[in-house]
């Protein structure tokens, strides 16, 4: 499998699985609906782990534009090959969104509020405050990259080396975007990922849903940017952590 497939398919799985989880929960008639925060973040999770398991052997598993950037910055990623692995993240996750939608589809024309639907898609507040929405997505992302860090050495270059996460290897990290939603998610959703919400954010905004309502494009910078800043300040100090004196 090439690197593009890899981390298309690998973020297809990410928002099938996650963006799936939280439309079992809030669309009206599901079986798990009305299952909570805890089941959405455990979602969140476990569809990290499927994900990485699947792209880790031939991309080191992003998944993320923020991770690749973060790795980049950082001297872990060929500059090189980013554009190409933000485009296949966008794409994995408009194509996960979309089916999504398909397979709850009978349950979004039953759910007459928009606000609820748009959430099987993409990110918003709890408290609408830009400021400190885009704080908090800084805040999460920065948790995530840097911890990220830690768990490998290795430099990714133009072999299929991996980022140090095997099949096992990536229940740390699965662990750890629990960790972060359960903590520091509450305020915005925690997109910490600018592909797993503009890739869904897209798709929303053409599908012929019924009951359908904006898609929030005003609000759309803030799980995009968000990530990025906090990804280059996990790069900053990872870096200089490493060159630190002993």
């Amino acid at each position: 499998m090439s690197q593009f497939a890899a981390e298309l398919i690998g973020t297809m799985i990410l928002i099938l699985l996650g963006n799936g989880v939280v439309a079992n929960v809030v669309l009206k008639g599901t079986k798990g609906n009305n299952g909570g925060w805890i089941v959405i973040t455990a979602g969140w999770a476990f569809a990290v782990f499927a994900g990485v398991v699947i792209a880790t052997p031939f991309s080191g598993a992003h998944l993320n534009p923020a991770v690749t950037i973060g790795l980049a910055l950082a001297g872990k990623f060929a500059w090189s090959k980013v554009l190409s692995f933000i485009a296949a993240q966008v794409i994995g996750a408009m194509i996960g969104s979309f089916l999504v939608w398909v397979i709850y589809k009978n349950h979004f024309d039953e759910t007459p509020d928009a606000e609820t639907q748009l959430a099987a898609f993409s990110t918003s507040p709890a408290i609408k405050n830009l400021s400190f929405n885009f704080m908090s997505e800084v805040a999460g992302t920065f948790v995530l990259v840097f911890v990220v860090f830690y768990f490998t050495n290795a430099e990714i270059t133009d072999s299929k080396t991996p980022i140090g996460l095997g099949s096992l290897g990536a229940l740390p990290v699965a662990l750890l975007v629990w960790s972060i939603g359960l903590s520091l998610g509450g305020t915005t959703g925690y997109a910490i990922n600018p592909a797993r919400d503009f890739g869904p954010r897209i798709v929303h905004a053409f599908l012929p849903l019924k009951h359908k309502g904006s898609s929030h494009w005003k609000y759309a910078w803030v799980p995009v940017l968000g990530p990025f800043a906090g990804a280059a300040i996990a790069a900053a100090l990872y870096l200089f952590l490493q060159h630190s004196p002993k």
